[in-house]
């Protein structure tokens, strides 16, 4: 049977979505139909709607929350009813597993694609690969926790599960949008001291604090790194890059401490965001500091364990998404959401809710 259902179609490159209804069957074998509670709206989708590179016409959108209309026959993780999370991060995912192949989507007489993400979810229903849906206790909110799925588990996982963080240990983020400040309460919940957070924005800087942040740093009024040097006597432990720009990219480099020859190694630069070019770094940084420089996509996420914990810190207080998601919008105004995220007019995380 056919189904419709509208949502933001990147249909040219640069240029306003297109809300419209898109059509697809009853869901596959493996896959999931799902009507959408709330999405989040992350940085990395203005890199799509501007990039050459995103095949069109598309669809957007990879953390969400909803409830699960329809299941193919092969799911048995979830029941029609129950509430879940969508991620573009893979349950139970394996060493060369293949990308699930994408439903037939259609709007009016063309084919939809959503290469650039497994998933799609700016959109009042989506057909999701069951290995992209996660199942979520009926009593959690439903609205501030679709941002679990990306800016969560990116920020917090690059601190728990790419550095180990441990207590006592200091931290500097370079970033503080949405994926900065889950980085920022993940350290601050695993016991990092300082807690050091670098942005241009004051207002930003400000907010960051009511996440654990112990001191902030405007980097258009002094040299970061060096003003992170004087707060540590020589440089992070850990310094996490959120944005992924080539000035950022190099900072985290320079702002970790050097360890010392035969006692003890360097700090750790971990690259959160995503880099748009090539840059150059020195090299001998690494090797007489004895430092290490380590990527982090996704936050060595395992949704089917660390989605549980992660809704639990939110139940206690120790996540505040209720804080980090400070502004809402309908489907309907997705053009004005792009817009300020682009304009930087965002504190925190950016969220699409749909009627119940």
């Amino acid at each position: 049977m056919a189904i419709t259902s509208p949502a933001a179609i990147l249909a040219e490159h640069g240029q306003p979505l297109i809300i419209d209804d898109i059509t697809f069957d009853d869901p596959g074998a493996d896959q999931v139909l799902v009507k959408l509670f709330a999405s989040g709206i992350c940085h990395s989708q203005l890199h799509q709607i501007h990039s050459p590179a995103t095949p069109t016409p598309t669809l957007i959108g990879h953390e969400a929350t909803a409830m699960v209309e329809k299941i193919g026959s092969n799911v048995n993780h979830v029941q029609e009813g129950d509430h879940v999370m969508i991620s573009w991060v893979p349950r139970n995912a394996a060493r060369g597993q293949a990308p699930p192949a994408q439903p037939p989507i259609r709007w009016g007489s063309r084919s939809l694609t959503f290469e650039r993400s497994p998933v799609y979810t700016w959109s009042r229903h989506s057909l999701v690969d069951q290995r992209y849906v996660v199942r979520i206790p009926k009593e959690v909110a439903t609205d501030v926790t679709c941002i679990v799925g990306c800016a969560i588990l990116t920020g917090v996982g690059a601190v728990l599960n790419t550095a180990k963080v441990q207590p006592g240990e200091s931290v500097a983020v370079f970033g503080i949008g949405g994926v900065g400040l889950s980085a920022v309460q993940a350290a601050a919940n695993a016991g990092a001291d300082p807690i050091i957070v670098v942005d241009l924005d004051d207002d930003k800087l400000a907010f960051a604090q009511h996440f654990g942040a112990t001191h902030g740093i405007n980097a258009s009024h002094v040299d970061a790194v060096e003003e992170i040097h004087r707060l540590t006597g020589g440089g992070v432990d850990y310094a996490f890059d959120a944005i992924g720009a080539p000035k950022t990219q190099e900072q985290i480099l320079h702002a970790t401490r050097a360890g010392v020859l035969g006692y003890e190694e360097g700090g750790m630069s971990v690259l959160v965001g995503i880099p748009q070019q090539p840059i150059s770094l020195d090299m001998k940084l690494l090797v007489r500091g004895q430092k290490t420089y380590q990527g982090s996509w996704g936050g060595v996420t395992r949704p089917e364990q660390d989605f549980p914990m992660y809704l639990e810190w939110y139940q206690q207080g120790k996540l505040k998404l209720d804080d980090l998601v400070s502004r809402r919008y309908t489907l309907e105004q997705i053009n004005d959401a792009v817009h300020d995220l682009e304009q930087g007019q965002i504190l925190g995380r950016s969220i699409i809710t749909f009627d119940a």
